[in-house]
């Protein structure tokens, strides 16, 4: 009789949260990864041959089937999944529950992947949304209709499999106030890639940067755009950082921006307020109720009513008052500990 039983994970790439689910799963269960690179067009119809093959050769194995992201990979899990009857669970992070193709985002917006996605979630066992708005919601933030109604039922009408809402859990120990680390209160942040430019708002930050010379604004997770002219100078890219120096700059920060169209969850919003940041979000998805009243705000997708709210956040009197209720509330409500019970809920005994 073996000790402990498998569970494939599946995953289109292994980023730090999908790394916490492995490592989650790992307390309990042999975890067989299978990964290929999905990003690649020209390989896609190798990958999905390869992943045919594996599923073929492992399913008798697995007790369970645990696929991160809907997409191109969720398919073959899922339909050898319901065909052997081993349990399959998708877990949804965002962009495999929407479509806005006025800014070029979410996979649901191409006909193919929405045709994998639809099947995927029609023969899975359960699916794991990290948010209830990536279930179903209504965002106004951008004020354009393509953007309006979101989440995988919107685009799934008829989709009536079992979904339970688990959120993503945060290291509280690791993002947190530093000793030697004293605030700039003139100092922003936000974090994002390059493709996320406009998606998390970067083009707003600029913008509101003219207005605030003597302020500095941060923006991780990328270099500035090539196609984006007259850059103030108070606006700093600092590139890919590692989770320390992401931590430090955190930490150096006032005031976090979270200024999503669409935004399944939030990590960087959560690590920020953990680490004593001043959120400032905008109303779309989950990002009013992360922020809750540690923070502010921005209900229209527009830098003059940045700016007036800016001006509010800026005079507040109590600075360290909305910090640490920022981190308190992420701690008792997104904790890492809180993930992983929730995740073994979901999915142990079925």
């Amino acid at each position: 009789m073996k000790d402990r039983s498998n569970i494939i994970l599946v995953a289109p790439f292994i980023s730090s949260f999908i790394k916490s689910d492995i490592d989650i799963l790992s307390k309990k269960y042999n975890v067989i990864i299978n990964t290929y690179k999905w990003a690649n067009k020209f390989m896609l119809p190798f990958n999905l041959l390869f992943q045919f093959v594996f599923f073929i050769t492992h399913i008798f194995k697995a007790d369970k089937v645990i696929v991160e992201f809907g997409g191109y990979w969720s398919l073959i899990p899922s339909v050898i999944g319901k065909l052997f009857g081993v349990p399959v669970f998708i877990v949804l992070h965002g962009t495999d529950c929407a479509s806005i193709p006025s800014i070029g985002y979410g996979s649901l917006r191409k006909k193919m992947i929405q045709f994998f996605c639809g099947v995927s979630y029609k023969y899975a066992t359960k699916l794991l949304p990290v948010s209830s708005s990536l279930v179903s919601v209504k965002n106004t933030f951008l004020q354009n209709t393509d953007s309006e109604n979101q989440g995988y039922k919107t685009f799934f009408k008829n989709n009536k499999t079992d979904f339970k809402v688990i959120y993503n859990g945060v290291d509280s120990a690791f993002w947190k106030p530093l000793p030697n680390f004293i605030k700039d209160e003139k100092s922003f942040i936000s974090a994002f890639s390059d493709k996320q430019f406009i998606l998390k708002g970067g083009d707003l930050i600029i913008e509101l940067a003219e207005k605030y010379a003597d302020y500095t604004f941060y923006i991780a997770g990328t270099i500035a755009p090539k196609n984006i002219r007259n850059i103030p100078v108070n606006v700093i890219f600092l590139g890919i950082l590692s989770k320390e120096k992401m931590r430090e700059y955190f930490n150096k920060s006032t005031y976090h921006f979270q200024l999503s169209i669409f935004e399944g969850f939030g990590l960087a919003l959560t690590e920020a307020m953990l680490c004593g940041c001043i959120p400032i979000g905008s109303s779309s998805n989950i990002i009013p109720e992360i922020i809750g009243d540690t923070g502010f705000v921005l209900k229209n997708r527009n830098v003059n009513d940045l700016d007036v709210l800016v001006k509010e956040v800026i005079g507040l009197k109590n600075k360290t008052e909305y910090a640490e209720k920022a981190r308190l509330r992420v701690i008792k409500n997104y904790s890492f500990n809180n993930r992983e019970k929730e995740l073994f809920k979901a999915i142990d005994g079925v």
